[in-house]
């Protein structure tokens, strides 16, 4: 099939959009589709060309306070022009926001099916970075998106109850893959161990984006705990002021390919304190590598970990929890090599050939319908979430 995908952020960002981007990019190109896509940037930015699929780029301008973070605003005439020419059978919108609206208005303007991947809790961000008092507003506006679409996938049970709280209707599960080969307890380096904890200590460790969302700060409350070492792998706008609130960490800046399989296999156990997480692809690459997680009980961990079987879940901002949880698990040596073989276990059958196989499914399935959902149901006013420990879910949830 011919599919054009318009992503809110692509290459050379590397986040979670783009890594499941680029295995679906894989996926198709292994089928033998035709690709475009079309995200925000210049001509400069990254390649004109992933995994056959053709990039092109719309004007955009950065964030002032993530510069590596471009938004396209804009109006619909040239997304339209551009899929007019391209002609696709679906198209998919990966984390629909900013472009992401102009490109959902320009598919149902030509009437073409869209496929919405709910990917980022926007609205949530907002505060973090300081934009108080607009999350209802950012809320209306991702309904809005979404119920323009023929189908919203979203990543975790969580995010489900969210979008439906909202009054998006058609919204189904689909999962992120993890590779498990690359991703092993195989991958466990005695050397690089020593080279981040040179006493020996037991290691703590932490992967992801150094940003405001990520809560990396709360890492501080096992400063003091005896015989463990920090370890933050990743950059970002927050290193600066991470390494300040963390001086005991060691941080190893941004590590991909087989180096990241070899940090996170050589942890002993890892935290994702972030509580804004609507799947959290790093957890299963921990699991993927026999390596206890302890989380927030808040968005995808839900799904993710099984809490007292492959790692710990603590009360969202109860950080002496989850101290007790990482003091339990370096403690126990028994128990920490259980929870890691029970979560790898629980993640092999996870590979991304089955979920993305999963995600040509639904496109067929808003090819079969694809009138946006705006136009199948009138749902009247929706009240917007009034829970502002869990945005998006009703105050029972």
């Amino acid at each position: 099939m011919r599919v054009a995908i318009i992503a809110e952020s692509f290459l050379p960002n590397m986040n979670g959009v783009t890594h499941s981007l680029l295995r679906v990019l894989d996926h198709l190109r292994d089928r033998g589709d035709d690709v475009l896509v079309i995200a925000p940037g210049t001509r400069r930015d990254g390649p004109k060309e992933v995994a056959g699929a053709r990039i092109v780029r719309v004007p955009s301008v950065s964030l002032p306070k993530y510069r590596r973070i471009r938004v396209a605003p804009g109006g619909v005439t040239r997304i339209r022009r551009l899929l007019e020419d391209f002609a696709p059978d679906v198209v998919h919108l990966a984390s629909p926001f900013v472009l992401g609206w102009r490109g959902v208005l320009a598919a149902q303007g030509l009437g073409l099916p869209t496929v919405a991947i709910y990917q980022t809790e926007v609205p949530a961000y907002a505060s973090r970075y300081g934009m108080h008092g607009i999350e209802a507003m950012l809320w209306t506006h991702v309904r809005n998106v979404h119920q323009h679409a023929s189908l919203t996938l979203a990543p975790s049970t969580y995010t489900i109850a969210q979008l439906q709280n909202l009054g998006i209707a058609e919204v189904d599960l689909w999962a992120r893959g993890v590779d498990s080969t690359r991703f092993g307890p195989d991958h466990r380096s005695e050397a690089w161990r020593r080279s981040v904890a040179g006493g020996g200590e037991k290691i703590i460790g932490f992967v992801g984006r150094l940003a405001a969302e990520k809560q990396v700060e709360d890492l501080a409350v096992l400063a003091d705990v005896p015989n463990s070492k920090v370890v933050i792998v990743g950059d970002g706008p927050w290193r600066t002021r991470l390494e300040r609130v963390l001086p005991q960490a060691h941080f190893t800046g941004f590590l991909g390919g087989e180096a990241l399989a070899q940090a996170v296999a050589s942890f002993d156990l890892m935290v994702a304190p972030g509580e804004l997480e609507t799947f959290c692809q790093t957890i299963q690459e921990a699991m993927a590598s026999e390596v206890p997680v302890i989380a927030p009980a808040r968005g995808g961990p839900l799904d993710l970990v099984d809490s007292s079987r492959t790692g710990w879940l603590y009360s969202p901002k109860d950080l002496a929890q989850m101290r007790r949880h990482v003091v339990d698990l370096l403690g126990d040596e028994a128990k920490r090599r259980a929870f890691g073989s029970a979560g790898r276990a629980q993640v092999l059958g996870r590979s991304w050939k089955s979920v993305c196989s999963q995600l040509i499914g639904h496109y067929a399935r808003a090819i079969e319908n694809p009138s946006p959902q705006v136009t199948r149901r009138s749902f009247g006013i929706v009240a917007l979430p009034q829970n502002p420990q869990n945005p998006g879910l009703p105050q029972d949830a």
